[in-house]
């Protein structure tokens, strides 16, 4: 086993295992402990860490997350490129439960969560304009066409601060500004794993229709038991889906996207962090 890995998966909701004889890893980090120990594996010849974002029993809901552990302990460990997999609610009748979307964009509605790495005294406003790294959502959508599961290449995720869900006036208002899903967990983990210079992109698996559409298809309100169930009896999917892209990832030399310069050589490390 290397001492770390290039490619990285925050797991969302239900999918706590990825990869097969894995070692596990505790990382300290300057911003607390992070959701778990990191799990380290062998993927196609790489070297691929794992870390559940809600910690192995989803015991951290999603606004009490350490994100800022999480990507600071993928960092360390020499993570360059990051998939951050997750669950999500359709906000239009076009997207379906069982489908994938693989965002480009992102609407934060989140507030109060420790969003940045740069809190003073040096501050640094990274480039944000495209949240996603285009390298990693092309890999993300051929994998998906390859493994034939249905695909949307491109749409915009709304991230709600939870843990409750949202309001059906909340609901119907997302849905109108054209938004195509919502989650909880999106931000600021994609902005963390900018400011540290890493590649970053997502796949939601849409579990239901939130509140603002089910009167349109028929369906209930959302429940937490309707969306777990339905993520773990689809986890087969999103398994096939990642190890796919991984498989496309690993096989390139470098990155053709500018992640890596967003935070314009000053990434953070605080003092008595590793690396510093």
């Amino acid at each position: 086993m290397a001492p770390g890995a290039s490619l990285g998966i925050l797991g969302g909701s239900g999918f706590y295992r990825l990869l097969d004889d894995v070692e596990e890893r505790t990382v300290d980090t300057p911003f607390g402990p992070p959701s778990g120990p990191v799990g380290l594996g062998r993927l196609h010849g790489d070297n691929v860490a794992f870390l559940p974002r809600h910690g192995a029993g989803h015991e951290h809901p999603p606004h009490r997350i350490n994100y800022r552990a999480n990507l600071w302990a993928l960092h360390v460990l020499g993570v360059r490129r990051v998939l951050g997999p997750c669950a999500a609610g359709s906000l239009q009748p076009h997207v379906h439960p069982g489908d994938f979307v693989v965002c480009d964009q992102l609407v934060d509605r989140t507030w109060g969560r420790r969003g940045t790495f740069f809190d003073g005294p040096v501050a640094n406003h990274v480039a944000f304009a495209e949240p996603y790294c285009p390298e990693l959502r092309a890999d993300l959508v051929a994998a998906a066409h390859r493994s034939e599961l249905p695909a949307l290449d491109g749409g915009t995720v709304v991230v709600v601060q939870g843990p409750r869900f949202s309001t059906r006036a909340e609901s119907t208002w997302y849905r109108d500004q054209g938004w195509e899903v919502v989650n909880m967990t999106q931000s600021p983990e994609a902005v963390l794993a900018r400011e540290l210079g890493m590649c970053y992109a997502t796949v939601a698996l849409i579990t239901d229709y939130d509140a603002g559409i089910d009167a349109l298809d028929g369906a209930g309100a959302v429940t937490q038991e309707t969306v777990f169930s339905f993520f773990e009896e689809n986890l087969g999917r999103l398994r096939t889906l990642l190890l796919a892209a991984l498989e496309r990832i690993g096989s390139q030399e470098d990155a053709g996207c500018d992640c890596a310069a967003a935070p314009n050589g000053m990434v953070p490390f605080p003092p008595g962090a590793a690396g510093a």
